[in-house]
C-alpha cells in the first residue's frame, strides 16, 4: 500500500513534464506506430495461440508418426510440410518436435517440422499478406524460403548430424485438471510470452522509427547485404512472435523487401528463447551447433527466394 502511495505521489507531482513529453511530436509518433503495430498483431496472436492450445492438447503425437515415410530423407519434406498444421508460434514447435523424437520419429523430420511450422502455418501466411497487402508475393516467398530452409536443415542433419549431440527429450509431466484444464493453461501460457515478445517487438520498432534518424536507417537500407544482416540480427534479439513479426517487418519501410523477408524466415527458426528452449529439450551441445547453422541458411534461404520472387 505504502509503494502504491508513493507511486501516486509521484505521478501526480511529475504530472506536468509527463504531459509535456508525451505531447511531444516524437513520442506522439513513436506511441503512433507502436500501436498500430500491436493492433494489426493482436488478433492472429490470439488465434494463434488457441489454435496451437487445440493442437498440443486434443491432437496426440502419433499422429505425425503416422502421417510420415519411413525412409528419413523423405520424411524431411513430408515433416516440413506439415509443419502448415500447427498454427502457432515457434513456443509450440518446440514441445511437439520434442514428443517427435520421444516417439520415434527421425531426429532429421522432427527438426524439418521444428523449423517449419511456426513460419508456414495458415496464421502466419495470412497475417504475412494482412502486413503486406501491396506485396503478395511475401507470403509465396516466406513460404517458400521457409520451408526450403527447414528442409535442408533436416538434410544436412541426416548427413553431417550425430547422436550424441541430440539428448532425447525428457518425458513431460502433465499439468492441471484434464483436457480442458491443460488446454486453458496453454493459452494462459503463450498469451503471456508470446504478448511479452510482440511488445518488446513493437516497442524496438517504435523506437527505430521514432528515434533513430531516418538518414541513418536509409544509409543502411541502401546496402544490400548490410541490411539483410542488420534485420537478421535484429530478429534474432527482438524474439518476436511468428503471428506478430510480419507486421514489426512491414513497419521497417526503408529497408528491401529481401532484408523484411531475412527478418521473417530466421526471427521463427532461431532467436533467443527458441536457443533457451531448444538447449532445454534437446540439450546444450545441439543447440550450439544447431543454431548458428540454422541462422546461416536462413540467411542465404531468404536471399535466394528474394532474388527470384522479390
Amino acid at each position: 500500500m505504502k509503494k502504491l502511495l508513493v507511486l501516486l505521489v509521484l505521478v501526480v507531482a511529475l504530472q506536468a513534464p509527463i504531459s509535456h513529453a508525451v505531447s511531444a511530436p516524437a513520442v506522439q509518433n513513436w506511441m503512433t506506430v507502436f500501436i498500430a503495430v500491436v493492433a494489426q498483431a493482436l488478433p492472429f496472436l490470439v488465434l494463434g495461440v488457441l489454435l496451437s492450445a487445440v493442437i498440443a492438447v486434443f491432437v496426440p503425437p502419433s499422429f505425425f508418426v503416422r502421417a510420415l515415410p519411413r525412409r528419413p530423407a523423405l520424411a524431411v519434406p513430408v515433416a516440413g510440410v506439415a509443419g502448415a498444421v500447427l498454427p502457432g508460434c515457434e513456443c509450440a514447435s518446440v514441445p511437439v518436435a520434442g514428443a517427435l523424437v520421444r516417439r520415434g520419429v527421425t531426429p532429421a523430420a522432427a527438426l524439418a517440422f521444428l523449423l517449419s511450422a511456426p513460419a508456414i502455418n495458415p496464421i502466419v501466411l495470412t497475417a504475412t499478406a494482412v502486413a503486406f497487402p501491396r506485396d503478395p508475393r511475401m507470403v509465396l516467398a516466406r513460404f517458400g524460403a521457409s520451408l526450403l530452409v527447414a528442409c535442408v536443415m533436416g538434410w544436412l542433419w541426416l548427413r553431417l548430424g550425430r547422436p550424441d549431440w541430440l539428448r532425447p527429450p525428457p518425458r513431460p509431466s502433465f499439468e492441471g485438471d484434464g483436457r480442458w484444464g491443460a488446454f486453458w493453461g496453454s493459452v494462459r501460457h503463450d498469451v503471456v510470452h508470446a504478448g511479452g515478445f510482440l511488445v518488446v517487438g513493437a516497442m524496438a520498432a517504435a523506437t527505430l522509427k521514432a528515434v533513430v534518424p531516418a538518414g541513418w536507417l536509409h544509409a543502411v537500407a541502401a546496402l544490400p547485404v548490410v541490411s539483410v544482416l542488420v534485420l537478421a540480427v535484429l530478429a534474432v534479439i527482438l524474439s518476436i512472435c511468428s503471428e506478430a513479426d510480419a507486421f514489426v517487418a512491414a513497419s521497417l519501410s526503408q529497408f528491401s523487401l529481401t532484408a523484411k523477408l531475412a527478418f521473417m524466415v530466421v526471427g521463427p527458426m532461431i532467436d533467443l528463447k527458441l536457443f533457451a528452449m531448444q538447449a532445454g529439450t534437446f540439450g546444450r551441445r545441439f543447440a550450439l551447433r544447431f543454431a548458428p547453422a540454422t541462422f546461416a541458411v536462413a540467411v542465404l534461404g531468404a536471399v535466394a527466394v528474394g532474388a527470384v520472387l522479390l
